[in-house]
């Protein structure tokens, strides 16, 4: 190819298209995968989420049960104070000191029951936290399988077109190397602020391709002429004829089949 700044109209309508048509099959490839990727990603938040969780729930328990631990070494202790306060009793030379040591045992009595009390709590509290973790592990098993079965096919696609992708992409990135900055940008411009990243179409049936507003005669001839650079009026889409259309998909479609 000649040197950039010298093609002609011609040529660089051509290397237009022909770019135009590298990054429209670089849509399709990345279409087929379509929100897999996001999906996957998605999916191994969650997951994560869920450990997360699970871990969590674990760690509760395990401080529950050390609160259990707790309070039962001060059952055992109480029932010690009970039992050495008892023995004090017997010994006791008048009512006033039989009374405070039946106070001291009444009040660790209390501590017992109180103890006994928070660890029926507790061991609530766990039945709940195991009931939850059931819940999570499951949705866990479905979520993981889900997973599986999203990556499986994303690797699949991948296998299949991420090859043909990056070669693409490489062509892609060498045709803009071979075209006028000031074209290559408003090529960019354009396909940025169209719905389908079409931002070189061919005149069909009178119109610009993908389009329903018909183009005058005389401008159709003017594209034809290949003379100049010609826009549509209405979506600012570059246009090209459908003879030079049809030359360059031919040319690429075996680019692309050789791939």
């Amino acid at each position: 190819m000649a040197k950039k700044n010298d093609l002609t109209v011609e040529e660089k309508l051509r290397a237009l298209y022909d770019l135009q048509l590298v990054d429209s099959r670089i849509d399709e490839i990345r279409n087929v995968r379509g929100e897999l990727p996001l999906e996957v990603e998605d999916l191994e938040d969650e997951v994560a989420g869920l450990n997360k969780r699970l871990q969590k729930l674990d760690d509760d328990i395990d401080v529950i049960n050390a609160d259990i631990k707790s309070k039962k070494n001060l059952i055992d202790e109480s029932k010690t104070t009970i039992k050495k306060y008892s023995e004090q009793q017997k010994n006791v030379r008048n009512n006033r000191e039989f009374n405070a040591l039946s106070k001291e045992v009444e009040f660790q009595e209390l501590e017992i029951e109180l103890a006994e009390k928070h660890i029926k709590e507790y061991k609530v509290q766990i039945e709940q936290k195991k009931q939850i973790i059931e819940q999570t592990q499951g949705r866990l098993k479905d979520r993981e399988a889900h997973l599986e079965h999203k990556k499986g096919e994303l690797d699949a696609i991948l296998s299949e077109t991420e090859k043909e992708e990056q070669a693409l992409i490489d062509r892609s990135e060498q045709y803009e190397t071979e075209i006028d900055t000031r074209l290559v940008k408003a090529y960019k411009r354009i396909r940025t602020n169209v719905k389908n990243g079409l931002a070189i179409v061919p005149v069909e049936r009178g119109a610009s391709g993908g389009s329903y507003f018909t183009i005058p005669p005389q401008v159709i001839m003017e594209i034809a002429g290949r003379k100049k650079i010609i826009t549509d009026e209405h979506s600012g889409r570059i246009l090209v004829d459908e003879e030079l259309a049809n030359e360059e998909k031919e040319k690429m479609n075996q680019l692309f089949q050789s791939m």
